[in-house]
């Protein structure tokens, strides 16, 4: 590993640990997204607080963190599995962010940032997976489950060299999603569209 990828694995760790959620909230005047609906520092979470503005807004800034310091990365052609880390990376800063006290949220839409870089009928791909599950499932967090299962598969497809680096992406969504899988097992996951007027209880369908 050369000296330049390793200070951008820091350089993309610390810019995933920007919580978009909570500062976004701040700046529009809403309650704290870790304390507050489904206690998730994300963009669904945002969108039952404070409505699409907010969330379309977070959901943008998240997918920014990943894709940047992967899009810089590839220009100076670094390799792709290095480049799977440097999207890691990213998605760690957004799951254990240092400059919130490591309360992050799923790392779902930085994620998807994250594998931008590799192609738009990739993103296309995943963006499609997640809309059909949840309109048939009516469930976000099925939804990115499901997506990130898919995500190797289709790599594999588009372009193999990073089947492995998305791999180990999608098994930390995965792991990242271990209490909504019970929550589904369990029968007690709420749907998407019963998100809103829950402000005050936590559902747990984080996304």
């Amino acid at each position: 590993m050369t000296p330049l990828a390793l200070l951008i694995i820091i350089a993309a760790y610390l810019l995933g640990s920007v919580s978009s959620a909570v500062l976004i909230c701040r700046l529009f005047g809403l309650p704290d997204p870790r304390d507050n609906g489904s206690g998730n520092p994300g963009a669904t979470n945002v969108l039952r607080l404070g409505g699409r503005g907010a969330a379309a807004l977070v959901l943008l800034c998240d997918m920014l963190k990943g894709m940047l310091p992967v899009w810089l990365s590839y220009f100076l052609g670094i390799n792709p599995f290095l480049l799977g880390i440097i999207g890691i990376a990213a998605c760690l800063g957004h799951l254990y962010p240092i400059f919130f006290h490591f309360r992050g949220g799923k790392g779902v839409a930085t994620a998807l940032g994250a594998l931008a870089p590799i192609g738009w009928d990739l993103s296309g791909l995943l963006i499609g997976t997640w809309l059909l599950t949840v309109l048939i499932s009516g469930y976000s967090s099925l939804g990115s489950l499901i997506t990130a299962l898919a995500a190797p598969l289709f790599t594999w497809l588009i372009k193999p060299e990073y089947t492995m680096p998305v791999s180990m992406l999608a098994c930390l969504i995965v792991f990242r999603h271990h209490d909504n899988i019970r929550r589904l097992s369990e029968g007690k996951e709420h749907k998407i569209w019963n998100k809103f007027g829950r402000n005050n209880k936590r559902s747990g369908n984080h996304s």
